[in-house]
């Protein structure tokens, strides 16, 4: 709005300059440009409100040099200096336009980058997962089908009493379970931590040690090379249980994933999380361990 009237003054003062210079009221001059002046110096403190001198000029500077000295009629002399503090104005005018647009500039550059980044990590652990989704099931039997007698069977059987079922039923508590389920992790038996440690997160998601299941899950992937299957499990357990004892050390194990999967980008991204989240929490071995990772992914300082 400021600038509108500036530029409509400037307009004024094109179509009246004729007739300024033959009649032209200095104290009337003086007071509309003071006014000008004024709105300007409001302009510069709204763009820039506390700015630095160092980037632009807080106030209407007077023309550095004195005008020179006029031999025309006297009555001119107020219609000349009205002119050169309105181009001062104008020019300053366009220094803060040049700087509001390089600002909008940085800002687009800065929305556009985080976009990107977005869309590339949402993309990869997409792919991610996909790849580590277990197989389609086979059809299901259809239970209302009944199976035909077999005619073959021996006449010797009718009569046995049925076995009982001896499979095993898992623990009814989540400590009870728990427990079975590191046993497999001691034992190094990865088929079977995956299998407990699943079960345990299915049935127990709540549990103080959900979390640490779910890094076990990874780490049973990660012992077994199926690298992209430990990623998803260490960044599911990142996501679903940020506060978890073993929240650190998954993401020292999703870093190390995105390494062995060839994706160093993606590993020095985990490691500058795991410093912003937990870096006055690690362990020695822990800091250690992340070291060795970004040497390895060659993440910048």
């Amino acid at each position: 709005m400021i600038r509108v009237k500036l530029l409509a003054l400037l307009a004024l003062v094109a179509v009246a300059a004729p007739a300024a210079a033959q009649d032209v009221d200095p104290a009337r001059t003086e007071k509309r440009v003071g006014k000008l002046e004024s709105e300007m110096r409001a302009v510069q403190r709204k763009v820039f409100p506390g700015g630095d001198p160092r980037y632009f000029e807080a106030e209407i500077a007077a023309p550095s040099a004195p005008p020179p000295a006029l031999t025309g009629s006297p009555a001119s002399q107020p219609l000349i200096d009205l002119s050169e503090r309105v181009g001062e104005m104008e020019r300053q005018l366009r220094t803060l336009t040049g700087q509001v647009e390089a600002l909008q500039f940085r800002q687009r550059q800065q929305d556009d980058a985080q976009t990107r980044m977005k869309g590339d990590i949402e993309f990869r652990l997409a792919v991610l997962e996909k790849a580590a989704a277990p197989p389609a099931p086979a059809d299901p039997v259809d239970p209302t089908i009944k199976p035909k007698p077999d005619a073959a069977v021996p006449t010797k059987d009718i009569g046995k009493t049925p076995a009982k079922d001896t499979a095993a039923k898992p623990p009814a508590t989540a400590d009870a379970s728990w427990t079975a389920a590191y046993a497999k992790v001691t034992a190094k038996d990865w088929p079977g931590t995956e299998a407990a440690m699943t079960d345990f997160v299915t049935r127990f998601p709540k549990a103080r040690r959900a979390g640490e299941a779910q890094y076990w899950l990874g780490r049973s992937f990660a012992a077994r090379k199926q690298a992209a299957a430990a990623a998803k499990a260490f960044f599911d357990g990142y996501q679903g249980y940020p506060h978890s004892d073993r929240a650190a050390d998954g993401l020292i194990g999703l870093a190390g994933a995105m390494n062995e999967l060839k994706k160093p980008d993606q590993a020095c991204r985990v490691l500058g999380e795991l410093d912003a989240n937990y870096g006055d929490k690690l362990t020695g071995g822990q800091k250690a361990e992340a070291k060795a990772l970004r040497s390895k992914a060659k993440c910048e300082a």
